[in-house]
């Protein structure tokens, strides 16, 4: 199965699992493409061919001719940020004035290693716990709009 295309991408949830015949491990980074060259772990090259660029997410499939091509969020260095309500808002607000990528859990959120914003976080009374685990940030409100995010960035 070596020269294979993935030609299209089925989020999360609505593919057939029985229609899965690899996978392929991207980091954040690495899962905003439209064309590319791939590697799945069982070794296959594979070219990323979509009409137009896009995000991929953790669990994604790859639409190829031959079946399905799962997208899984590689492990990075990241940090779950802690906090008490009240300042855990306070936090994620700051941290969307700076336009990083969060990560929304259950009772935290999660961004990508940052030793400035580890003190930030701290000073603003939250503390981070260290980690490598997968990175599968929100999209943003205007993603599937196809709104670039192009402003004059005059944050007060």
């Amino acid at each position: 199965m070596t020269g294979l295309a993935a030609y299209g991408v089925h989020a999360a949830g609505t593919w057939a699992t029985a229609d899965e015949i690899d996978s392929v491990v991207l980091d954040y980074d690495q899962r905003h493409r439209r064309r590319r060259r791939l590697t799945t772990a069982g070794g296959q090259d594979v070219l990323l061919d979509l009409p137009r660029a896009r995000r991929l997410r953790d669990d994604d499939g790859l639409q190829t001719g031959a079946g399905i091509i799962r997208v899984v969020a590689a492990a990075e260095q990241v940090m779950d940020i802690f906090a008490p309500p009240a300042a855990l808002i306070r936090i994620a607000w700051h941290l969307g004035n700076r336009h990083l990528p969060v990560q929304l859990r259950e009772d935290s959120l999660r961004v990508r290693h940052d030793h400035v914003i580890a003190s930030m976080i701290a000073g603003l009374g939250g503390h981070v716990h260290e980690l490598h685990a997968s990175f599968d940030p929100e999209e943003g409100a205007y993603a599937q709009a196809g709104h670039g995010h192009e402003h004059d960035h005059a944050h007060g």
